[in-house]
Parts: C-alpha cells; sequence; structure tokens
C-alpha cells in the first residue's frame, strides 16, 4: 500500500467516508474550558451524534460535558473508531502508537497538527489518516451535509 500525501487537499470522498462511518471519537486533548476550540468542537461533535470520549491525563478532571474523561487512549474500555488529536505535532507520533495499539480506525489530527512519520505509523497498522483539518468544518461543507443522514 502507497501512503497518501498528506501536505495535498483530501478527496471529498474521502472525509466523507470518514465522518459517515465512525460512530466513536476519543479526543486527546480535550480541555474543560469553554474558551478553546477544542471544546467547541467536541460540543458540536457530541451534539451530532457521535459518541465522544475525552482524553486528558490532568490530575483531578473527571469529567468534560458530562462525558467521562479518560487519562489516556488505552485505558478507554470499549471500541474506539477514531482518534482526534489536539495536541502539538511533536506529540503525534506517540499517540499514532497508542492509536494503533488499540485498534482505532482513523487517526486526525487538528488544523495545526501535522507529522508525517505518525502518519506512516497509523498508515502501516491499516489506520485512515486525516492531518492538519478540523472534523467540525468538514462535517458542515454543505455539498455532503445531507449525505450523512445526522439529524443538524
Amino acid at each position: 500500500m502507497g501512503y497518501m500525501n498528506h501536505a495535498e487537499p483530501y478527496n471529498d470522498d474521502y472525509l466523507q467516508d470518514i465522518l459517515s462511518s465512525v460512530e466513536t471519537i476519543a479526543m486527546v486533548g480535550a480541555s474543560p474550558d469553554k474558551t478553546k476550540f477544542s471544546y467547541g468542537v467536541l460540543r458540536v461533535l457530541h451534539e451530532t451524534g457521535y459518541e465522544m470520549i475525552p482524553v486528558n491525563p490532568r490530575d483531578g478532571l473527571e469529567e468534560i460535558r458530562g462525558l467521562k474523561v479518560y487519562p489516556s487512549l488505552s485505558e478507554i474500555d470499549r471500541p474506539v473508531h477514531m482518534v482526534e488529536v489536539f495536541r502539538r505535532s511533536e506529540d503525534l507520533v506517540a499517540i499514532a502508537l497508542e492509536a494503533a495499539g488499540i485498534g482505532a480506525k482513523v487517526l486526525w489530527s487538528q488544523i495545526g497538527v501535522y507529522n508525517e512519520r505518525a502518519a506512516r505509523i497509523a498508515e502501516d497498522a491499516g489506520m485512515k489518516v486525516v492531518m492538519d483539518r478540523c472534523p467540525k468544518i468538514e462535517l458542515f461543507r454543505p455539498f455532503w451535509k445531507p449525505k450523512l443522514h445526522r439529524e443538524i
């Protein structure tokens, strides 16, 4: 299998297929701070109907928006379809390894988060990879909104 070039724009069908097939999304770097972009993305994805699992190792942080927070991907007690990353690009390699270890199908990194080595690790593990994109933005692109079969 060849590797994708993640510096090029993604095919619309590729992104649509991911967003319409995943149900459970673990968000690494989820924040309880309502002013943070990650909080808004978590809220919108959750309200759109995805099962959201916040991941943040901060001591004493037990829930965000009523959702149980897990300290790491490996401690999540159910299957995860997609791992979405709100962390620095240099953290992505370790996250890719952990995502592969739990059998996630997709590694998606937020706008500004990009690491080729992490993409290779995920692709070698059979995962689909999206980098430097926001699922909230992609979800609301008008040309596929009717195709997702989700209440918005």
